[in-house]
């Protein structure tokens, strides 16, 4: 009989010449479970998905409820479907007030999508910048954006005036001007590394987008629903962007994004021409049902108010003098190594132990650690003593 490990590499899309290729039969809270009844600690939340755990019961409970009443029933923006209308208003409800109007969609990339053409529409201007060692996706238009030309030059020509600035490079700015559109940057970088923004830089960013008229476009889709210790990474820096891209831990597990912004600017895909941005599956109503159950979760347990303490114990359980730096915000974290030789020894031996860790896509010196936000402090002691072990075995 043919394991499924071998279907796997027979029968579907490789993305790499050495995938994982554990089998997940079941996940629950922190931790993945293999046919065979192994256990794994997820260390990665699915990639900053699973922030509130795995398969939580609230959303269960809700998929279970909206199942029994319709699934998909027509294109975006047609119909009034009580899960889009509730999930955005209470999005809207723990955002600033300048942020009034939300379009659902199935992914990250498809949030910057979206996001580049309403702020091209509403400036009437082309060029858009983006930071070096940034990631925003990978379809054609948010692959132009991805700040490592490795990436982007097999898949040439992408989209034209595109430009970059280095992040938290002040002297970069001058790069911004009345012909740019929109400056997107993630709130804090996380393919390369986990950069958390300087003060300064973030502020002076968002000046100089006022003063030349440009639009700044934060991307959330890694930092937002609680993972930096804040509903948004934003909130830590007193600036607020002109449109909001969310995804990932958004929908509870289920695939959903968004990008949020104010009326006026979010109203110019209305006409001229009419449906000037469509999707038939973005906002379906199961994510968006397990995304209201989401953001409850987050709120009736207060999770963020945990994210502090649970993050100082990564902290102060990992040091050691073999680690060149622990970067983050919150639970967004990064083991800073020499090599990728040892970052790769590390994680397959962590794998071995029931940990899963990763790293980076422009940064694989580093090792990610980005944990549900309902990791316990006696599961952050487990998987850290496992962490210092390969550690301490290999670099």
């Amino acid at each position: 009989m043919i394991s499924n490990r071998e279907l796997f590499l027979q029968n579907t899309a490789q993305t790499s010449s050495s995938p994982r290729l554990v089998e997940v039969d079941k996940a629950e809270g922190v931790y993945l479970y293999g046919p065979q009844g192994e256990r794994y600690m997820d260390l990665v939340s699915g990639f900053n998905v699973s922030n509130i755990g795995h398969r939580h019961p609230k959303v269960l409970e809700a998929l279970q409820q909206q199942m029994e009443k319709y699934l998909h029933v027509t294109v975006y923006g047609e119909f009034v479907q009580a899960p889009q209308v509730m999930f955005a208003t209470e999005l809207l409800a723990v955002l600033p007030s300048s942020f009034a109007s939300v379009y659902f969609t199935n992914s990250g990339a498809e949030a910057v999508e979206g996001s580049m053409k309403i702020a091209k529409k509403f400036t009437g201007r082309r060029q858009i910048i983006a930071a070096e060692k940034a990631y925003h996706g990978s379809t054609q238009g948010a692959l132009s954006l991805i700040g490592n030309d490795a990436y982007r030059s097999a898949y040439a020509p992408l989209l034209p005036e595109i430009d970059f600035i280095r992040f938290n490079d002040r002297s970069t700015l001058d790069k911004i001007n009345h012909e740019t559109a929109a400056v997107i940057i993630e709130a804090v970088q996380g393919e390369a590394g986990v950069r958390v923004p300087d003060l300064d830089f973030i502020r002076a960013l968002r000046q100089k987008c006022n003063e030349t008229g440009t639009l700044l476009i934060f991307d959330e889709i890694q930092t937002g629903f609680g993972r930096t210790g804040k509903m948004f990474a934003f909130e830590h820096f007193d600036v607020v962007p002109d449109i909001l891209m969310l995804a990932k831990g958004i929908g509870g597990g289920m695939p959903l994004g968004a990008f949020v912004a104010r009326k006026e600017v979010m109203d110019v895909i209305k006409d001229n021409p009419m449906l000037g941005h469509i999707t038939t599956f973005g906002g379906h109503p199961m994510s968006c049902a397990a995304a209201r159950a989401s953001l409850q979760v987050i709120q009736e347990e207060q999770l963020l108010d945990a994210v502090p303490e649970k993050a100082a114990r990564f902290r102060e359980l990992l040091d050691s003098p073999k680690i060149k730096e622990i970067r983050g915000l919150g639970l967004m974290m990064c083991i800073q190594l020499e090599s990728f030789d040892q970052v790769y020894a590390v994680s397959n031996y962590c794998a071995g132990q029931g940990i899963m860790i990763d790293w980076y896509l422009h940064c694989e010196t580093a090792l990610r650690v980005a944990p549900p936000l309902t990791i316990t402090l006696p599961e952050i002691e487990d998987a850290c003593k496992i962490i210092r072990t390969a550690i301490e075995k290999f670099c």
